[in-house]
């Protein structure tokens, strides 16, 4: 079978779709040819009534469920995801630009690995048990009720399943609303989780822009927000929810550092950053861009560096040869050639790319700064793009200050032969997901997530499991009950 990009309708909600063309037209553009593909509305005022209301009304009999007949949906969903593994990888292609040869492992197989996992932790879900002499006292794990979930456009699908499975395990029900740059994955989503059995209004898609975010978000019906996003809308969205007292997770961006000492295996430390750089052609929010090299290996690193970005593959992405696509919008391309112009002006040494790519389409170079200072607009603001920042250093608690000053936390990375090194300077970084002689993996059964500017809460492991659940605590006493009076 094959998706067409054209969906049957833009919403799905109540187990199937929903149109209402009173919604502003929201395009939906290839990035690789810049051709409009499809065309979905954004969400009424009603339509979203319409899916907090089914959200509202499915979630008592969802949650009555036991664990494991919620984990087994689950189960099913993410069977038949592995099992159209290339149709939706080939629709998120179209999506967001991302070559083929990367969406085929890492969107909808990472978000196939979400619902599995968190259907097998259904089960586990319990209570515990603590005596107090003759008393005691149980707990009970009891879902949040409706969440809301706020996509970004980098992993459509992945980001998707990331935010449902732990909610939907937990016996919550989920309204998500994915990214107006990439609204047709979650469509797929929504629509494997009802063949797979999830009752009308479990799961639930509608589309649209930051008004239809703060519908949902301010929402009396929402119990928890689960937003991917920048660090400024993030701030925004907190102080949404806040103002109702509303559970939230916030995974946002970052400025992550990657520090290279002078005995790191050098092949091994370029491929981190490459892969912490221009994977998905830098859109990613845990990058790795302030790469941070010992001053002994610099030329070293960045010969290598060049001489392996020569083999990147431009092109079609499509195409399972390609390996590097394009920006996912124009406006996204615009943004970081102005990154990369302020990189010129303020005196970085451009070591490769920086240019656009003479195709259709929103390409870009992979681009290499050297001699980038902290103090540089490039070494300080998330780019979100293909755009690297090398700086040198040469004294470990130097560089490990210069690491931490940035108002981000999600990330950071480490390259040493030296063990005792790596978990020393581990330790002492301010992130929240750290590799060592690694970069940007992203199992489902860690935890991710920042601190600082990067975020609040976690989302996968069993930490997602405390960030969409409550815990009711139910004292006993099995003697009489004394009074002063």
């Amino acid at each position: 079978m094959t998706y067409d990009t054209q969906p049957e309708a833009s919403h799905h909600i109540g187990g199937r779709y929903v149109e209402d063309t009173a919604g502003a037209a929201i395009p939906v553009i290839y990035p690789a040819t810049g051709d409009r593909i499809a065309t979905v509305h954004a969400a009424t005022a009603s339509v979203v009534d319409q899916a907090l209301a089914a959200a509202e009304a499915a979630q008592p009999d969802w949650a009555a469920l036991s664990p494991r007949e919620r984990g087994r949906i689950l189960t099913r969903a993410a069977q038949i995801m592995r099992a159209r593994n290339h149709e939706l990888s080939v629709l998120e292609t179209r999506d967001t630009g991302k070559p083929l040869q990367e969406t085929l492992v890492a969107d909808a197989t990472s978000g196939a690995d979400a619902l599995e996992y968190f259907g097998g932790l259904a089960g586990t879900l319990t209570g515990e048990h603590i005596p107090l002499g003759r008393d005691w006292v149980y707990t009970i794990r009891e879902a949040l009720g409706v969440c809301v979930g706020i996509g970004a456009w980098n992993y459509p699908t992945q980001i998707a399943c990331w935010k449902a499975a732990p909610a939907l395990a937990c016996g919550n029900t989920m309204v998500f609303k994915p990214s107006e740059t990439t609204p047709l994955c979650a469509l797929k989503v929504a629509e494997i989780l009802t063949e797979a059995g999830a009752p009308p209004g479990v799961f639930n898609v509608v589309q649209g822009l930051g008004e239809t975010g703060a519908r949902l978000v301010t929402d009396p019906r929402v119990a928890k927000v689960s937003l991917t996003g920048s660090a400024p809308t993030g701030r925004k969205v907190y102080a949404a929810a806040a103002a109702d007292m509303k559970h939230v997770t916030m995974e946002l961006g970052g400025k992550s550092p990657m520090i290279v000492f002078d005995d790191a295996d050098i092949e091994n430390a370029v491929g981190g950053a490459i892969l912490g750089n221009f994977y998905s052609s830098g859109q990613i929010c845990s990058n790795g861009t302030r790469v941070f090299v010992h001053g002994a290996i610099m030329e070293r690193f960045l010969d290598r560096l060049t001489a392996r970005l020569t083999t990147a593959v431009i092109g079609d992405p499509l195409d399972e040869a390609t390996s590097f696509g394009p920006m996912v919008s124009e406006a996204q391309m615009n943004i970081v050639l102005g990154y990369i112009d302020k990189g010129r002006t303020e005196g970085a040494r451009l070591v490769t790319g920086g240019r656009r790519v003479d195709r259709e389409g929103f390409y870009l170079e992979p681009t290499v700064f050297a001699d980038v200072t902290d103090a540089m607009t490039i070494a300080r603001e998330e780019i979100f793009g293909p755009v690297m920042s090398v700086l040198d250093f040469d004294d470990e608690d130097e560089v490990i200050a210069r690491a931490n000053a940035t108002e981000y936390g999600l990330s950071a990375g480490v390259f040493t032969r030296d063990l005792a090194r790596a978990h020393r300077v581990t330790g002492k970084l301010r992130a929240g997901t750290c590799f060592i002689n690694s970069y940007n993996d992203a199992p489902v059964e860690a935890p991710f997530g920042g601190v600082k500017a990067s975020g609040v809460g976690r989302e996968n492991a069993q930490a997602a499991v405390e960030h969409y659940s409550q815990l009711k605590s139910v004292y006993v006493r099995m003697g009489d009950v004394e009074a002063p009076f």
